[in-house]
Protein backbone atom coordinates (compact mmCIF):
# COMPACT_ATOMS: atom_id res chain seq x y z
CA UNK A 1 0.00 0.00 0.00
CA UNK A 2 3.12 2.51 0.96
CA UNK A 3 4.20 1.96 -2.89
CA UNK A 4 0.87 2.67 -4.51
CA UNK A 5 0.82 5.76 -2.31
CA UNK A 6 4.09 6.78 -3.53
CA UNK A 7 3.66 6.32 -7.05
CA UNK A 8 0.42 8.25 -6.80
CA UNK A 9 2.44 11.44 -5.06
CA UNK A 10 5.55 10.83 -7.26
CA UNK A 11 2.80 11.15 -10.57
CA UNK A 12 1.32 14.05 -8.75
CA UNK A 13 4.75 15.88 -8.48
CA UNK A 14 5.98 15.49 -11.57
CA UNK A 15 2.43 16.49 -13.18
CA UNK A 16 3.00 20.28 -11.93
CA UNK A 17 5.70 20.41 -13.05
CA UNK A 18 5.45 22.30 -15.80
CA UNK A 19 3.63 25.24 -13.95
CA UNK A 20 6.74 25.28 -11.02
CA UNK A 21 7.83 28.74 -11.67
CA UNK A 22 5.49 31.68 -10.85
CA UNK A 23 5.90 33.31 -14.21
CA UNK A 24 4.94 30.28 -15.98
CA UNK A 25 1.89 29.46 -13.66
CA UNK A 26 0.85 33.22 -14.55
CA UNK A 27 1.23 32.42 -17.92
CA UNK A 28 -0.68 29.58 -18.35
CA UNK A 29 -3.35 30.86 -15.79
CA UNK A 30 -3.92 34.06 -18.56
CA UNK A 31 -4.00 31.15 -20.78
CA UNK A 32 -6.56 29.87 -19.54
CA UNK A 33 -8.74 33.29 -19.20
CA UNK A 34 -8.45 33.54 -22.89
CA UNK A 35 -9.89 30.45 -24.08
CA UNK A 36 -12.76 30.83 -21.63
CA UNK A 37 -13.38 34.23 -23.20
CA UNK A 38 -13.56 32.19 -26.78
CA UNK A 39 -16.24 30.04 -26.10
CA UNK A 40 -19.06 31.82 -23.31
CA UNK A 41 -21.24 29.25 -24.57
CA UNK A 42 -20.20 26.22 -23.18
CA UNK A 43 -18.20 28.31 -20.30
CA UNK A 44 -18.32 29.87 -16.98
CA UNK A 45 -21.54 31.89 -16.54
CA UNK A 46 -21.37 35.63 -17.28
CA UNK A 47 -23.13 36.71 -14.61
CA UNK A 48 -21.25 34.48 -11.98
CA UNK A 49 -17.94 36.01 -13.21
CA UNK A 50 -19.22 39.35 -13.28
CA UNK A 51 -20.38 38.76 -9.43
CA UNK A 52 -17.40 36.91 -8.62
CA UNK A 53 -15.39 38.30 -4.69
CA UNK A 54 -12.03 36.43 -6.18
CA UNK A 55 -11.12 33.81 -8.79
CA UNK A 56 -8.40 31.11 -8.79
CA UNK A 57 -7.19 29.28 -11.43
CA UNK A 58 -4.82 26.44 -11.02
CA UNK A 59 -3.53 25.14 -14.57
CA UNK A 60 -3.06 21.40 -15.41
CA UNK A 61 -4.33 19.75 -12.10
CA UNK A 62 -3.42 16.59 -12.21
CA UNK A 63 -5.47 13.59 -10.85
CA UNK A 64 -3.62 10.67 -10.31
CA UNK A 65 -5.10 7.19 -8.56
CA UNK A 66 -4.43 3.61 -8.17
CA UNK A 67 -6.88 2.71 -5.35
CA UNK A 68 -5.64 5.51 -3.67
CA UNK A 69 -5.83 8.53 -5.79
CA UNK A 70 -4.94 12.07 -5.42
CA UNK A 71 -5.06 15.88 -6.92
CA UNK A 72 -2.75 18.38 -7.18
CA UNK A 73 -1.24 21.25 -8.69
CA UNK A 74 -0.24 24.80 -8.06
CA UNK A 75 -1.69 27.75 -8.89
CA UNK A 76 -2.79 31.60 -8.47
CA UNK A 77 -5.87 33.66 -6.56
CA UNK A 78 -6.95 37.43 -6.94
CA UNK A 79 -9.83 38.99 -5.09
CA UNK A 80 -11.94 41.88 -6.46
CA UNK A 81 -10.62 45.14 -4.56
CA UNK A 82 -13.40 47.69 -3.49
CA UNK A 83 -13.02 49.95 -6.57
CA UNK A 84 -13.96 47.45 -9.19
CA UNK A 85 -10.14 46.08 -10.31
CA UNK A 86 -8.77 43.14 -9.29
CA UNK A 87 -5.64 42.65 -7.16
CA UNK A 88 -2.55 41.25 -7.57
CA UNK A 89 -2.61 37.42 -7.61
CA UNK A 90 -1.30 35.35 -5.01
CA UNK A 91 0.37 32.11 -5.45
CA UNK A 92 -1.55 29.05 -3.74
CA UNK A 93 -1.12 24.94 -4.00
CA UNK A 94 -3.62 22.90 -4.12
CA UNK A 95 -3.93 19.27 -3.21
CA UNK A 96 -6.52 16.45 -1.86
CA UNK A 97 -7.03 12.82 -1.13
CA UNK A 98 -9.57 10.03 -2.19
CA UNK A 99 -10.28 6.70 -1.89
CA UNK A 100 -12.35 3.70 -3.61
CA UNK A 101 -12.01 1.83 -6.50
CA UNK A 102 -9.87 4.02 -9.32
CA UNK A 103 -6.92 4.23 -11.83
CA UNK A 104 -5.31 6.77 -14.17
CA UNK A 105 -3.79 9.48 -14.59
CA UNK A 106 -5.74 13.17 -15.76
CA UNK A 107 -5.34 16.81 -16.06
CA UNK A 108 -7.29 19.63 -16.63
CA UNK A 109 -7.59 23.15 -15.58
CA UNK A 110 -9.64 24.00 -12.45
CA UNK A 111 -10.99 27.38 -11.50
CA UNK A 112 -12.74 28.67 -8.31
CA UNK A 113 -15.16 31.26 -8.19
CA UNK A 114 -15.31 33.08 -4.94
CA UNK A 115 -18.81 34.78 -4.16
CA UNK A 116 -17.97 35.65 -0.83
CA UNK A 117 -15.00 37.15 1.14
CA UNK A 118 -15.41 34.13 3.72
CA UNK A 119 -13.54 31.48 1.71
CA UNK A 120 -10.45 34.35 1.12
CA UNK A 121 -10.19 35.21 4.38
CA UNK A 122 -9.19 31.59 5.35
CA UNK A 123 -6.77 31.17 2.20
CA UNK A 124 -5.06 34.42 3.66
CA UNK A 125 -4.37 33.00 6.75
CA UNK A 126 -2.36 30.15 5.64
CA UNK A 127 -4.71 27.31 4.57
CA UNK A 128 -8.36 26.66 3.33
CA UNK A 129 -10.60 23.35 2.79
CA UNK A 130 -13.23 23.31 0.41
CA UNK A 131 -16.41 21.79 1.92
CA UNK A 132 -15.12 22.27 5.78
CA UNK A 133 -13.92 25.89 5.66
CA UNK A 134 -16.25 27.60 2.94
CA UNK A 135 -18.83 25.27 0.89
CA UNK A 136 -18.36 24.20 -2.64
CA UNK A 137 -20.28 23.64 -5.14
CA UNK A 138 -19.72 22.46 -8.64
CA UNK A 139 -20.71 25.13 -10.79
CA UNK A 140 -23.17 25.48 -13.33
CA UNK A 141 -22.21 26.23 -17.08
CA UNK A 142 -23.54 28.33 -19.71
CA UNK A 143 -23.82 31.65 -21.60
CA UNK A 144 -26.10 32.57 -18.97
CA UNK A 145 -27.84 31.95 -15.79
CA UNK A 146 -31.70 31.42 -15.69
CA UNK A 147 -33.77 32.07 -13.07
CA UNK A 148 -34.18 28.83 -11.92
CA UNK A 149 -30.42 28.70 -10.73
CA UNK A 150 -30.68 31.36 -8.81
CA UNK A 151 -31.46 29.37 -5.55
CA UNK A 152 -27.45 27.43 -6.90
CA UNK A 153 -25.74 30.74 -7.11
CA UNK A 154 -25.86 31.20 -3.68
CA UNK A 155 -23.02 28.79 -2.82
CA UNK A 156 -19.50 30.37 -1.17
CA UNK A 157 -17.51 29.17 -3.76
CA UNK A 158 -18.13 27.37 -7.46
CA UNK A 159 -15.99 24.33 -8.70
CA UNK A 160 -14.94 24.17 -12.58
CA UNK A 161 -12.85 21.35 -14.11
CA UNK A 162 -11.65 22.38 -18.02
CA UNK A 163 -10.28 19.59 -19.95
CA UNK A 164 -9.89 19.56 -23.98
CA UNK A 165 -11.63 23.03 -24.08
CA UNK A 166 -15.21 22.65 -21.84
CA UNK A 167 -15.97 23.28 -18.91
CA UNK A 168 -17.86 21.25 -16.37
CA UNK A 169 -18.85 21.55 -12.66
CA UNK A 170 -17.10 19.30 -10.18
CA UNK A 171 -16.80 18.54 -6.70
CA UNK A 172 -14.11 19.30 -4.50
CA UNK A 173 -14.93 18.63 -0.83
CA UNK A 174 -11.84 18.03 1.61
CA UNK A 175 -9.38 19.95 -1.53
CA UNK A 176 -6.96 21.92 0.49
CA UNK A 177 -5.60 25.15 -0.81
CA UNK A 178 -2.78 27.09 0.83
CA UNK A 179 -0.91 30.17 0.52
CA UNK A 180 2.43 29.39 -1.69
CA UNK A 181 4.86 31.76 0.46
CA UNK A 182 7.78 30.64 -1.53
CA UNK A 183 6.53 31.95 -4.87
CA UNK A 184 4.91 34.82 -3.46
CA UNK A 185 8.38 35.81 -2.14
CA UNK A 186 9.92 35.25 -5.48
CA UNK A 187 7.64 37.90 -7.07
CA UNK A 188 7.15 40.38 -4.56
CA UNK A 189 9.73 40.31 -2.51
CA UNK A 190 10.60 38.63 0.94
CA UNK A 191 8.07 41.46 2.90
CA UNK A 192 5.15 40.48 1.19
CA UNK A 193 2.64 38.56 2.91
CA UNK A 194 -0.69 37.43 1.57
CA UNK A 195 -2.60 40.23 2.69
CA UNK A 196 -0.60 43.45 1.78
CA UNK A 197 -0.68 42.02 -1.65
CA UNK A 198 -4.76 41.70 -1.75
CA UNK A 199 -5.00 45.29 -0.39
CA UNK A 200 -2.48 46.29 -3.22
CA UNK A 201 -0.07 47.39 -0.42
CA UNK A 202 2.41 45.35 -2.40
CA UNK A 203 2.76 45.50 -5.64
CA UNK A 204 4.77 43.55 -8.08
CA UNK A 205 5.98 45.25 -11.83
CA UNK A 206 6.43 42.07 -13.37
CA UNK A 207 4.50 42.00 -16.92
CA UNK A 208 3.17 38.67 -16.71
CA UNK A 209 1.56 39.75 -13.28
CA UNK A 210 -0.30 42.66 -15.20
CA UNK A 211 -0.58 40.72 -18.12
CA UNK A 212 -2.58 38.18 -16.26
CA UNK A 213 -4.72 40.97 -14.39
CA UNK A 214 -5.67 42.85 -17.32
CA UNK A 215 -6.81 39.79 -18.96
CA UNK A 216 -8.95 38.80 -15.74
CA UNK A 217 -10.46 42.41 -15.84
CA UNK A 218 -11.48 41.31 -19.92
CA UNK A 219 -12.30 38.12 -18.87
CA UNK A 220 -14.87 38.69 -16.11
CA UNK A 221 -16.38 42.04 -16.97
CA UNK A 222 -18.36 41.24 -19.79
CA UNK A 223 -21.66 42.81 -20.60
CA UNK A 224 -24.54 40.26 -19.06
CA UNK A 225 -27.32 39.60 -21.33
CA UNK A 226 -30.49 39.66 -19.41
Amino acid sequence: MRTLIALVLLTLSSGVSANTTPEQRTRSATQVLKEMSAIPENSIPERLLAEAYAIAIIPDMTKAAFIFGGRGGKGLISRRMENGSWSNPNYINVGGGSWGFQAGVQKSDLILVFTSKAGVDNIVKGKMTLGADAAVAAGPVGRNVQASTDEKLRAEIFSYSRSKGLFAGIALDGTVIRIDKKANETVYGDMASARSIFDGRTVSEKNYVNTFRDQLEESSNREVVK
